[in-house]
This record gives structure tokens, C-alpha cells and sequence, in this order.
């Protein structure tokens, strides 16, 4: 799987309205969802008590919290795109982002990635990023939505 390089805003003008490309795959496991519970103090037992879950969830298993399958759209962003000439990126925003399928422990999921838009703010690059998390085996993704990224480009 190659990365789509992108070295400056002219590069990222020419995908406005194309995929990107798609991440490699990703298991969530039960030690992921526990460690994010951990850091986030979000203990619920749909996530963190798989036998309770078994039991008592409608989904019939532990689920991976939705801010989980957020917090590794970076990991799997940098799979798809090599953002070359860099000074400084900046997380900029979430827009129009909706979570639609729970993702069950031990899915497989994938990040899919399009640009929407991009503009030059006097100098720096404002990039609003199509972004869907699909689960393996299942025809509605996790999440859809737009990422917005600021990326100050070296002249």
C-alpha cells in the first residue's frame, strides 16, 4: 500500500472532491478498549466487562468506546497520506461527524479518506478531510465525518 505524498497546498488542491486511499487494518482488542478506559476514566461495563457484556448488552459482546475509534483516526490518517514540508500540523476541528455502528471487540476496522475541501488561509492550509471507519463485515460504518487539519507548509 503506497501513501499519497503531499508536500504543499497546490498537492492537496488536486485530490478536492477523490479518495485518498484507505488505512490497513486495525483489530480493536479488549486491552485497547481497557487502556482507553484507564486513560479516559470512562469504565462503563459495555466496555470493560466483557462477560457482563455477553450477557446484558444487546450488541452480545464489549464494545469499543466511540471516542476510542476517534482517538486512532491519526494512526491510521498517516497510513493513508504522507504530509511532507512541514512546519507545524494542527488538529483543527470535527465536523459533521456522526457515530453509526458500535464497534464490537476483536472488528477489524479501516479508515477511508477523501478531501472535501481545501483553502489557503494567508499562508497556512485549511483541509477538511472525508473520513468514514469501516468495520469488517458490516455494510454501515463505525463513524463518518470530517476532520479539519491546519498544516503550515515551509515555503
Amino acid at each position: 500500500m503506497s501513501k499519497v505524498i503531499i508536500k504543499s497546498f497546490e498537492d492537496l488542491e488536486t485530490y478536492i472532491g477523490k479518495e485518498l486511499g484507505v488505512s490497513g487494518d486495525h483489530v480493536i482488542t479488549q486491552e485497547q478498549i481497557n487502556l482507553f478506559a484507564d486513560a479516559t476514566l470512562d469504565h462503563q461495563w459495555i466496555h470493560t466487562q466483557p462477560e457482563r457484556a455477553k450477557i446484558e448488552s444487546p450488541f452480545g459482546n464489549s464494545i469499543a468506546h466511540g471516542y476510542l475509534t476517534l482517538s486512532i483516526l491519526p494512526y491510521l490518517w498517516e497510513q493513508i497520506v504522507d504530509v511532507q514540508n512541514l512546519k507545524m500540523q494542527v488538529n483543527y476541528g470535527i465536523e459533521k461527524f456522526k457515530f453509526n455502528q458500535p464497534v464490537l471487540v476483536n472488528s477489524t476496522v479501516r479508515l477511508v479518506a477523501r478531501v472535501n475541501n481545501v483553502i489557503d488561509l494567508r499562508g497556512v492550509t485549511k483541509a477538511n478531510i472525508g473520513v468514514k471507519l469501516e468495520i469488517e463485515g458490516n455494510r454501515k460504518p463505525a463513524y463518518e465525518g470530517e476532520v479539519v487539519f491546519l498544516y503550515h507548509f515551509n515555503k
